[in-house]
């Protein structure tokens, strides 16, 4: 299925800032699809990490940042994990949030908006990784 990209503009400093963010070279990915079929979370989300990772790799900042991959990213690291060319992709979907987060200056989770028997209960661990994930 063919992606339609409806701003084609390259951003170099798009591509900068996730490989300044990440400490990865995103360059380095070549496409072999490893990561896709490591990922648990690869048949929900709208585009696969390989090609979130070109369309990252040509600074389309808007498909990028339009994707709801980064968000469904589980963060297990089985995509680093396997890729052949070391690249950890699990750090490359965190600095596109933090981007994301950034631009939007919004963030996705309110702890004043969530129940107070809600937060008493979950662990505190679970919070930190959501207000981590979900908070710029």
């Amino acid at each position: 299925m063919p992606i339609e990209i409806s701003d084609k503009t390259i951003k170099r400093d798009f591509i900068e800032k996730i490989i300044k963010l990440s400490g990865q070279d995103i360059n380095q990915c070549f496409q072999c699809g490893t990561c896709v079929g490591a990922c648990p979370m690869s048949d929900k989300v709208d585009t696969v990490p390989r090609k979130l990772m070109r369309m990252a790799q040509y600074g389309l900042e808007g498909p990028v940042c339009d994707s709801t991959a980064y968000w469904t990213c589980a963060s297990c690291y089985s995509c680093s994990v396997n890729c052949p060319r070391g690249i950890d992709l699990a750090r490359v979907m965190e600095a596109i949030r933090l981007l994301t987060l950034r631009k939007t200056n919004e963030d996705k989770v309110k702890l004043s908006e969530l129940p107070e028997d809600l937060v008493k209960d979950l662990p505190q661990i679970a919070m930190v990784s959501c207000f981590r994930k979900l908070t710029s």
